[in-house]
């Protein structure tokens, strides 16, 4: 018994030593304060993301071991408001058959895997399995599909003995990211999966057998590089009764401003393959900044409209950032809503209304014109009149005690939004990071720009017109920003309405 007690001691005492944070924890340089990192080392696409039992699941691409991209584990973090996240031991890491790539979880309420063990319904991953040793040999047969399974809501993971449950009999050089959904109207799965410059459906009834069912894209959207993360959800487009489906690919490279960059395509499914709305060469574009990439949306989740999340990144210098002792960051959760607009049917974006949780007392008496001091993440909503407009651009600067500027804005003439971070900061680790301006055409045609403005130590994520643009950019200042202003170049805009919130850090 005292052996007993002395071992019980030693855990507990191990346990509150592991606790402990070390001095400085999640306060360094260019550690985000509102958005999702890992404690140390690699982060890249956010994977499996689940909802069960009162708990968001975020998994991620993960490597403990550097800050660079190495042998794919998932990396495990759980959230009961999508804001402030608990990390939880690694959940699968690699084995035998190679590194654990993307891929997702469900919640299998009816047990149609027959992997039940007790009363909890048992959360199901696939996710593909790369084997390194078989990439260097070119057999292009590297990457197939396995499978996981939890019974104790996601604490712990057993891989499925007969793996691979899709293996890669055609020998597809890119065959990965499998995204599992449940197809309500005729009651089985399906497995959307990234295959080269297009993607494939199958079915399943048990998600351990699956059948080829389509294809689409080969002759569809943007194909500057290859495929990967996809995604397929239905969506109510606002203020109708159409559904319409949404199919999310990301690109690398191929990005409408250089790199990694997320399209979407809108149309129909019918439980095989998928139609698109959109014209041939038309490609739309998630997010037109540089830095939001691999984003899917949670499975099970307990909201009207799709939650998003990206990771908040670019493979053009994402392994060269300077940031220690961890890289990357993710997004914040996203609402997605469909909506008809005049040019069609589009996606529009607002994060999620938890957020909202982090805000302290208002600014009071804001003029952006003279220029608003703040310290620490900031979120900002303005509303500026277009009338009897003659400027010839305008917008926002943020700026330290350096000199140093990152510039978000409007160009009247172009009808397009831009952002500049040439002058931002640090950005001789990469010549691709801070070249020139980057664009994103404005779709509303209202006399009136509405601009919600999410600004954390080294990341900016912007919402214009409703969230019908959206822009994420990272910066790295060597001081932090601590001031913002309006400028406008031609002549001087109204602002009509103009609040701003300092933001709590998810840490403390």
């Amino acid at each position: 018994m005292k052996k007993q007690l002395f071992f019980a001691f030693l855990m507990l005492f191990s346990t509150m030593l592991s606790a402990q944070k070390p001095e400085g924890w999640y306060n360094e340089q260019y550690r985000p304060q509102i958005h999702f990192t890992p404690e140390a080392n690699w982060m890249n696409d956010p994977n499996g993301m689940v909802y069960y039992d009162g708990e968001y699941h975020l998994f991620y691409q993960y490597y403990p071991d550097s800050t660079v991209w190495g042998p794919m584990h998932w990396g495990h973090a759980v959230s009961t408001d999508l804001v402030h996240w608990t990390h939880l031991p690694v959940a699968l890491a690699p084995d035998e058959r190679g590194y654990i790539f993307s891929g997702s979880v469900v919640v299998d309420q009816n047990n149609t895997s027959g992997l039940q063990k007790g009363k909890e319904a048992p959360l199901v991953a696939l996710f593909t399995y790369f084997d390194p040793v078989k990439n260097k040999a070119e057999t292009h047969d590297d990457q197939s599909q396995g499978m996981a399974y939890s019974s104790d809501r996601g604490r712990t993971w057993t891989k499925y003995s007969d793996n691979p449950v899709l293996p890669n009999n055609e020998k597809w050089k890119d065959f990965r990211d499998p995204k599992v959904i449940w197809y309500e109207k005729d009651g089985y799965w399906v497995m959307v999966l990234a295959v080269g410059d297009h993607v494939r459906f199958f079915k399943s009834e048990n998600l351990r057998n699956w059948t080829f069912t389509g294809e689409f894209g080969k002759n569809r959207g943007a194909h500057a590089g290859v495929w990967e993360c996809p995604d397929l959800f239905p969506l109510e487009v606002e203020n109708s009764k159409t559904t319409k489906w949404v199919l999310l690919v990301s690109i690398n490279p191929g990005g409408p401003n250089g790199g990694s960059a997320t399209q979407y395509f809108v149309g129909n499914f019918d439980g095989k393959t998928f139609t698109s709305d959109n014209k041939a060469e038309e490609v739309l574009w998630l997010d037109h900044g540089r830095d939001n990439y691999a984003g899917v949306t949670w499975f099970n989740a307990p909201h009207k409209d799709r939650l998003f999340l990206g990771w908040m990144s670019n493979w053009d210098y994402a392994q060269v950032v300077p940031t220690h002792p961890w890289r990357s960051a993710m997004t914040l959760p996203r609402e997605l809503e469909l909506e008809q607009t005049p040019v069609g049917y589009r996606l529009v974006q607002e994060p999620v209304d938890q957020v909202k949780k982090l805000r302290g007392k208002p600014y009071k008496n804001i003029n952006l014109k003279t220029g608003l001091v703040f310290e620490g993440p900031l979120e900002i909503k303005l509303e500026i009149d277009l009338k009897n407009n003659r400027a010839t651009e305008m917008g926002i600067e943020l700026s330290n005690a350096k000199g140093e500027v990152f510039v978000l804005g409007y160009e009247t003439a172009t009808k397009r939004y831009f952002t500049d971070r040439t002058k931002a900061g640090k950005h001789d680790f990469s010549p691709y990071f801070a070249k020139i301006r980057h664009y994103a055409p404005r779709i509303s045609t209202e006399d009136e720009l509405e601009w919600h403005l999410f600004i954390d130590r080294s990341s900016l994520e912007w919402f214009a017109d409703d969230g019908e643009t959206v822009m994420t950019e990272l910066f790295f200042p060597s001081e932090p920003f601590t001031s913002v202003r309006f400028f406008s170049k031609g002549n001087i805009l109204k602002i009509k309405e103009v609040e701003a919130w300092p933001l709590k850090s998810i840490w403390k």
